[in-house]
């Protein structure tokens, strides 16, 4: 009997729900395998995908949203052998999943503490709510490759937004694993992109890109001053997030304060 040959990982990209190739072809080196060089078009697609699920995403209950995500934690637990393996092991993935489940528990909470009533002087009375911003590209750190990466997609995702995120060029498997692990909970297509390649080539694309309201820039590095540039076109939001934060702050930081005003007896 011919000796079997094992079937190899194709390490792609993640968007819309699906693990296309990127339209150029193109593949790079990094952590030993061929990785998925997105180009620009892929970033312009994943920016497109973000857009159309984001309202969706937004509509759910926030205690729904909350679910999703601690079902994401459920299943990063249950493929923790598969991210222990790209990353820096088992304690990256328990500390990773525990984020998870700490993000998702200010789901159906956050509106509470960062919303509020306001005193007026007047017959009517005004209130003040988070909203989401809408699609957030996120420059994935690139230590520690999944910690940091979960620390910065989790607070964008509790509000409501949408996210296309620029995975660790030099540590992507992370990432990759991590998209096979949403496309296996019940976050919706589109919600979450995730692309791989040159950080220099795609980040520019987002921070210029009209149809994003705001950029974390955790994974920047010296790039910040010019990507800050851009994103001002269109008075993009600018954070500049880090790869071990954790506090309902970082949540508030992709939110939008609305005050609704209403008259008295009406």
């Amino acid at each position: 009997m011919a000796e079997r040959l094992p079937v190899r990982k194709t390490y792609k990209l993640y968007v819309g729900g699906k693990f296309p190739r990127s339209e150029s072809g193109r593949t790079y080196e990094a952590e030993g395998q061929n990785v998925a060089l997105a180009s620009r078009k892929d970033v312009r697609d994943a920016v497109r995908a973000a857009r159309k699920a984001q309202p969706g995403w937004a509509a759910q209950t926030a205690y729904n949203r909350g679910q999703v995500l601690y079902r994401v934690a459920e299943m990063m637990e249950a493929r923790a052998t598969d991210l222990a393996a790209v990353c820096e092991g088992q304690d990256e993935v328990e500390q990773a999943v525990d984020r998870v489940v700490w993000y998702a528990g200010w789901a159906d909470k956050l509106a509470q503490v960062l919303g509020s009533t306001n005193p007026v002087a007047g017959p009517y009375f005004d209130f003040t709510i988070p909203e989401p911003t809408g699609v957030v590209a996120v420059l994935a750190p690139d230590e520690p490759p999944l910690l940091g990466l979960v620390t910065r997609l989790a607070p964008v995702l509790v509000g409501g937004n949408a996210a296309v995120v620029v995975a660790s060029e030099p540590r992507p498997l992370a990432a990759i694993e991590l998209a096979e692990v949403l496309a296996t909970s019940d976050v919706p297509g589109g919600v979450v992109n995730l692309l791989t390649g040159r950080r220099a080539e795609l980040a520019p694309v987002l921070a210029g890109h009209m149809d994003v309201n705001a950029i974390d820039l955790a994974g920047a590095d010296g790039d910040a001053g010019e990507l800050e540039r851009l994103a001002a076109e269109n008075v993009k939001r600018v954070v500049h997030g880090r790869a071990d934060a954790e506090s309902l702050y970082e949540i508030a930081a992709f939110l939008e304060l609305k005050t609704v005003w209403h008259p008295i007896g009406v």
